[in-house]
């Protein structure tokens, strides 16, 4: 639905004409890490349509802390909104005091456009508002209301909760395909510096992993807890994939997620290393990027690997249908149950076995599977690096029996 045009602008060709002549562009992705990286393909799109144009991404601090490997990206602006899963937006501050500030920000920028990205359950409205209050006269996003003034294009939202509905990124691409954007390969982006793989790999010999030595990644952590496979299980699992592949462990997570992998190396009863709260995002995305597999729950590293072209076997709760390893080789495993697609971050049911009824041999057999098999290699695309297409035109799925 069409609502309005950028005053002023050229009116031949319509208002898809008028898009195509925005000079500085806003893209807001306020959720999390791994949101971000599905839509890095639209903002990829963004910038093949409109080469031109200046391209600010508006961010919650946990996708902020990606800019230094989004090359394609001009300019990032971390806002913690308080209508998204916040830690603690405000800092302290008076009511309102970090909305008016973002809004001064946004309006001397004097932005042509913005798109408001969105997961299909939440509303796009309060960054419309916020992005009209800056004065920003072309105004796109999803929204399942009308949203009257507040977008100048409106796409309904028709995304419902169930097997089969559309992946994040096929969603995202959708969203500014209605504005004439679209890109040549649709795979995610993410280009980790130069910099990032050499910290990275003297953090590696500093544990005791020599030069060459083949290793997978296991990432036993997860923000809510309706979407972590049991600790113990993770290190069960990796103890087999180390003894039958002779690859090393490498346990990943942030400084808070530290006890978890702890428990973690200990059932493994094997040998490890652990580079929790050791890593940048870059730098853990080179560490996936030269692993042979990651082994991972439903988060934001499961992305890292689809953007870096790394296989991944996903222990995957069945909470949200929409975020599979986008076009990389995958194994998805879960046990199916009646209560899938909850989207809750914790286990309403209190049984968990959605993730609990999946054994860690079945881990261990999808993990080699995928480790037996060469790593294709990726499209060379200018800027990026970004995931090989997968064999497959979508991602294996293993429920456990």
């Amino acid at each position: 639905m069409k609502m309005a045009a950028l005053p002023g602008s050229a009116t031949v060709g319509g208002p898809m004409r008028t898009w195509r002549n925005a000079r500085k562009v806003l893209a807001v992705r306020l959720d999390g890490l791994g949101d971000l990286l599905m839509t890095t393909p639209a903002l990829a799109a963004i910038r093949q349509s409109v080469p031109a144009a200046r391209l600010t991404l508006l961010a919650s601090p946990a996708g902020a802390a990606l800019a230094p490997c989004l090359p394609f990206v001009d300019e990032t602006i971390a806002f913690d909104a308080p209508w998204v899963r916040s830690r603690g937006a405000g800092n302290g501050l008076p009511l309102g005091a970090c909305e008016a500030a973002l809004v001064a920000r946004l309006t001397a920028a004097r932005f042509d456009a913005a798109v408001v990205f969105t997961v299909c359950t939440q509303s796009a409205l309060p960054a419309a508002l916020l992005c009209r209050m800056a004065g920003i006269p072309l105004r796109l996003a999803h929204s399942r209301e009308n949203p009257y003034g507040l977008l100048t294009d409106w796409v309904a939202e028709t995304d419902v909760m169930a097997d089969g509905m559309r992946h994040e990124v096929q969603r995202q691409l959708a969203l500014v395909a209605t504005v004439g954007w679209s890109v040549d390969h649709p795979q995610l982006r993410l280009a980790p510096g130069e910099r990032h793989h050499i910290r990275m790999r003297a953090l590696l010999r500093r544990a005791g992993i020599a030069a060459g030595r083949a290793y997978f990644v296991v990432h036993p952590g997860a923000s809510a807890a309706s979407r972590r496979y049991p600790a113990a299980r993770f290190g069960e699992a990796a103890r087999g994939i180390a003894h039958a592949s002779g690859a090393a462990a490498v346990f990943t997570g942030d400084a808070s997620e530290q006890a978890l992998i702890e428990q973690a190396r200990a059932a493994m009863d094997a040998p490890s290393v652990s580079l929790a709260g050791q890593l940048d995002l870059g730098e853990l995305a080179a560490l996936i990027g030269e692993a042979r597999l990651l082994v991972v729950n439903n988060t934001g590293p499961t992305h890292l690997a689809a953007a870096m072209g790394t296989p991944v076997a996903v222990l995957y709760a069945l909470t949200n249908p929409q975020h599979t390893p986008w076009q990389v080789r995958s194994r998805v495993l879960f046990h199916d149950v009646p209560c899938r697609n909850c989207l809750k971050s914790v286990c309403p049911q209190g049984h968990h076995d959605c993730l609990g009824k999946v054994a860690p041999a079945t881990v261990v057999d999808a993990a080699l599977a995928l480790m037996a098999r060469e790593r294709p290699s990726a499209p060379n695309l200018p800027g990026a690096t970004v995931a090989a297409r997968p064999d497959t035109a979508a991602d294996d799925r293993y429920p456990a029996r």
